[in-house]
Order: structure tokens, then sequence, then C-alpha cells
């Protein structure tokens, strides 16, 4: 059976499509976005720019193959708002996950709630400016006219199903990232959106429970992508939810690591983790788990930006990183470069500490902004075991994953074994086994766990001598780190 999963990203959309029978990805294809950014925090993109985006990647998949497709699932960046008229009319550009600008928003909900303990609480989330939560209110508070007008209040992956089908339709997984959903009954919080506004519930779509098909492509569709009419779509999910499957984090202790633009630390439990610290995200999975996570802003634009500056590719940035010794020589670099969620430092700016006479070299500014972004995922580890939940091991995806020297750091600082999939688009594979799962009427987790390969020659062991070290240098990172909060809470 070939099935296809579609993945809308932060810089691309790609399209896969695998064959179930062959066990063999027959096309892989991605087409790039752009980026709405402005000073005040503000990240957003057009959703015209995903359908347009979407429609080349079709365009480069042979016509046979595309029509020959059985089933489709679509993954989506987490939290991105698209509000929709009730003749689905896209009304305002979609606010994304990395946007900041939303604090005042997030103030005003947990002020109305009786502060960040009693929302927790409530659904089992604080109201942070990546959520959707505040990016309706900022919809309604800046530009009621817009929110008025608005019948359905979608996420980026219900917009995408909405195009294909025509359906109205949230998943629980992608629900629970607008930090309305109570993730303790899978369902609206009413009292938390109410607060927001007396019409806000009529505005959410329904919450699906559980995978299922829950629509057809349409006829008009299907004449602009060049695949079937009446192929079904499945509800597929979050990108992070999406990946998990294509990761293999469906049992509990299996956490899956995303080396991309963001810094994604998740795991598979079969009860909600509410972390009331709020390190971790307390979210569902698209199935019957849960998938408590942590987010960082920051990942591989840490690198990105001081590459650009140095004048070196990625390859030429791994090298010099790899000549520096453990620790960097004292260098300490705090990544958030782009304001950072955890730490919940929505004015957070990039901070290069430790400095002497003798260490302000690149190679060690270089090793010091990989080490900073991988003490991150630490935060995240430290939640896990407060809250009783011990890690077994850990897959790695996203761009960061190919990396050699970078897979070693991270098994030796977390002290985990690393384990990389086979399929490196985790998102989009996993859409795509989602929907031969629903589609053949089978388990999620036994279906992905059929079809997973991991790289045998990308496996990664800790050297102990060196996590011991690691851990030195990790409580001198946190002290850099709390030091700032007052300057960027």
């Amino acid at each position: 059976m070939l099935v296809g999963g579609i993945d809308v990203g932060t810089q691309s959309v790609k399209v896969l499509i695998y064959d179930s029978s062959e066990k063999e990805i027959k096309a892989l294809v991605s087409s790039p976005l752009e980026l709405i950014s402005y000073s005040d925090g503000t990240r957003e993109q057009k959703a015209e720019w995903y359908i347009d985006a979407i429609k080349s990647c079709f365009d480069r998949v042979d016509g046979k193959l595309k029509r020959e497709i059985k089933a489709l699932g679509v993954s989506g960046q987490q939290h991105g708002l698209v509000p929709i008229s009730s003749d689905g009319e896209v009304l305002w550009n979609v606010k994304l996950w990395c946007d900041t600008s939303t604090l005042d928003e997030c103030k005003e909900i947990e002020e109305k709630a009786g502060g960040r303990e009693n929302v927790i609480k409530m659904a089992g989330n604080p109201i942070l400016p990546g959520y959707t939560a505040s990016k309706i209110l900022f919809l309604k508070n800046k530009h009621p006219e817009v929110y008025d007008k608005t019948a359905h209040m979608l996420l980026i992956h219900d917009y995408i199903n909405y195009f294909l089908t025509g359906k109205v339709i949230m998943e629980r997984g992608d629900a629970s990232g607008t930090a309305l959903m109570d993730i303790r009954t899978g369902e609206w919080c009413e009292d938390l959106v109410s607060l927001i506004s007396p019409t806000l519930l009529s505005k959410l779509p329904p919450i699906l429970q559980s995978p299922s098909i829950i629509g057809e492509v349409k006829s008009d569709v299907s004449a602009m992508l060049g695949i079937s009419e009446g192929t079904a779509v499945v509800s597929g999910g979050g990108d992070n939810m999406m990946s998990a499957i294509g990761t293999g984090a469906l049992r509990d202790g299996e956490i899956t690591i995303s080396l991309g633009t963001s810094g994604t630390l998740f795991a598979s439990s079969s009860t909600p983790l509410i972390d009331e610290k709020c390190r971790l995200a307390s979210f569902s999975s698209s199935h019957s788990t849960y998938l408590p996570l942590l987010c960082t802003m920051n990942c591989t634009v840490a690198e990105e930006v001081l590459r650009k500056e140095m004048g070196v590719d990625v390859k030429e940035f791994v090298a010099l990183a790899s000549k520096a010794p453990l620790g960097s020589e004292g260098l300490v670099l705090l990544p958030f470069f782009n304001g950072e969620r955890i730490p919940d430092y929505p004015n957070g700016e990039a901070v290069l500490g430790g400095m002497n006479m003798t260490n302000v070299k690149k190679e060690n500014i270089a090793r010091s902004a990989l080490e900073g972004v991988s003490f991150e995922f630490l935060l995240g580890l430290e939640a896990f075991k407060e809250l009783s939940f011990i890690p077994k091991r850990a897959s790695l995806t996203g761009g960061g994953s190919k990396s050699e020297f970078w897979r070693q750091m991270i098994s030796d600082i977390t002290g985990l074994e690393i384990r990389c999939p086979l399929v490196e688009e985790a998102a989009a594979f996993g859409a795509a086994l989602e929907a031969l799962a629903v589609a053949e009427g089978r388990s999620v987790v036994e279906t992905a766990e059929e079809h997973l390969v991991f790289d045998e020659e990308k496996k990664a062991y800790p050297n102990m001598e060196n996590h011991e070290k690691y851990k030195v240098c990790y409580e001198k990172w946190k002290k850099y780190s709390s030091v700032m909060a007052p300057i960027f809470s």
C-alpha cells in the first residue's frame, strides 16, 4: 500500500510517499517557506504559502505514484493559529510557535485565572507565548473585527486537513498545545476558554480522541495535486506528535530529541506528567498516550548565527567545535537568540560568558554553542526524573542529528544511548505511518514498530567519564542562566 505524509514545518513543507509492502520511501520532496519577522517578537507566515508549497511538492512527484496513494496523514508545526471564516477564508497571518509578541496576553489570561498555579490546576499547562491561547486573545484584543468574523480557530495541520477535505476537526495531541484543553480529560477547559471570550468555545473545533479517517480528498484538490479523488485523509497531528511515531517514542521510557530550528525533547508516557515548575509541556499524543515535552526556541539557530559570522559552513563549524576541549575552556553560551520558552525568557538574548585572556577562540565559541544548546535538554531530563519518569534511551532526529560529533556530545551530556531512525524526516514519516495504521485498522504503535528501522552506524553510547565532567559544566551554565532571569523574564 502507498501512503503519504505531508509535513508543514517552519522552514519548509515536505511530502513523503511510503510503500508499506516494500518498506521503502518512494518519494521525498520539499519546498521552502519564508518567515515574517519583526523586532517585537512577531513571527508569522501566510497560510497560502503552505498550499503553494504543497502543490510545488506534489508537482515534482511522478503522476502514477501520486494516483496510487491510498491514505494521507498531515503533520504541522504546533501552536500556529489559522483563523478562518465560515466560508474558509483565512482572516489573518499565521502566528507561529516562535512568536513571542503576545506576552501581555499571556499575563492577562493568567491574571484572570488567578495566577499561573490556578491555570495549571485548570488545564495542566501554563499560558506561554508560544502556545495558541495568547494568539487568540491577541486577535480579540488587537483586531476584534477579525475575531468576530472568525468561525473556526484552527491549527496549521487542521487547516491543511480542511484544505484537503473541507472538514473542521482538531485531534487531542495538537489541541493540548493550545493550552486550552484539559490534559486530564482531553476536552476543552470551558472555564479557561471563557476567560478569553464567552464566544470562543463555539469557534473551537471538536476534539478527536483517537486517530481516524476524517474525510476524503476533494475533487478540486485532487485536480490541483494530481492525487486520486476520494483518497482517505487521516487525522494526523502536531509535528512533535508525528515525530514521536516516526522516531519510536511510543512506549514508556522512550525519549526523542529533535535538533531542528527549535530543540525538543519529548517522551511517551502512559499517564499525564504535569510539571508544576513549568519546564515540561503537558501534551497528549495523537493516540492514547501522553507526550510530555520540553521545547527550546533556539537549537540549530545558535550554530546558524555564529557560523555565518565566522564565514564557515555547517561542516566547518562542527570541525572547529571538535578541536576545542570538553567545556570549551570555560566559555559558556546561553543560546537565547530568539527569546526562549524554557527557561521562560520571552525577552531572552544570547550571552557569551566566561571569557578570559586566553579562551576567546573560534573553536571554543563553536563548541560552547553546541554545549549550550545541549544543556537545555538537561532541564527536561531533570524534570522527567523528578516526576519519576526514567528514560531508557533517546532517539535523535532533525538536521543536527547528522553530526557524529554532536550525537556523541549529547550522549555524553545526557548519559543516554543514542539511536537515529534511518528515515530522517520523522514528522512526515510518522504522519504516513499513522495513515497506514488507520487505513489497515491496526494499532499505530505496532505499525510504527514494524516499519521503523534504526541506523546502526549512527548509534552513540555515553562516555561516563565525560558525563561526569559535563555535570560540572552544566551547573556553571545554569548559574549563568539564572543570573540573567531578571533581565530576560
